[in-house]
This record gives structure tokens, C-alpha cells and sequence, in this order.
């Protein structure tokens, strides 16, 4: 029991150790207050940047569609890619149950 107590007195001090170290005092944070107000060169400045960024953004042309990287790999689809409405019916295995008792399966051929 003394023990437990100890490690958990051990961690508790290696955790606020960690905090302390940070400092108390807190640093005063700076909202932009004390931040003189930019001059007219660093306004004609930002214009100047803001007006490039506008011109090079209207350059860029519109976008037409979907692109399709893998359009010119792929052959174009045949007609026996479409779907077929009436599919072929299913053929028989000739393992399945319903095979061995028709009258043509081999099955049937042998017990005759």
C-alpha cells in the first residue's frame, strides 16, 4: 500500500515538474495592438500583389469537363459489352442434383 502511494506521489511530481518548467508568468500575448498602421508604401505594395494574383486568376481558363486520363488506354466498348435484356439462359451442371434425374444425363445412361 505505502508503496502504491509512493509511485503515485513519484508520477503526480514528474507531471507538475514538466509544468512548471513552462515558466508561471505568462508571457503577455500581442493582439496586433501595438502594431503601427502600414505606411502608403506597404499599401501600394499589397495593391500591387493583389492586383497580379487577380489578373493570373482570370487566366486560367475555365474547365470544360471530367477529364478522363485513361480515355485514350481504353478501347471503346463493343456491342457485346452493352447489357442484353433477355440474357441466355443458365446451362445445367452436370454435378448438380436436378441433372442426374433427367433422362439424358449420363447418370441416367449408366443405371439403364
Amino acid at each position: 500500500m505505502l508503496r502504491k502511494l509512493i509511485q503515485a506521489g513519484a508520477a503526480l511530481v514528474l507531471m507538475t515538474g514538466a509544468a512548471a518548467a513552462q515558466g508561471f508568468p505568462m508571457p503577455s500575448l500581442s493582439l496586433g495592438k501595438d502594431k503601427p498602421p502600414p505606411t502608403q508604401e506597404e499599401i501600394d505594395r499589397q495593391k500591387a500583389i493583389d492586383n497580379a494574383y487577380n489578373s493570373a486568376t482570370k487566366k486560367i481558363p475555365d474547365k470544360q469537363g471530367p477529364a478522363d486520363p485513361w480515355g485514350t488506354v481504353r478501347s471503346n466498348p463493343g456491342p457485346q459489352a452493352k447489357s442484353n435484356p433477355n440474357p441466355p439462359p443458365a446451362r445445367k451442371n452436370p454435378a448438380s442434383p436436378q441433372a442426374k434425374n433427367t433422362p439424358n444425363s449420363p447418370q441416367a445412361k449408366s443405371s439403364q
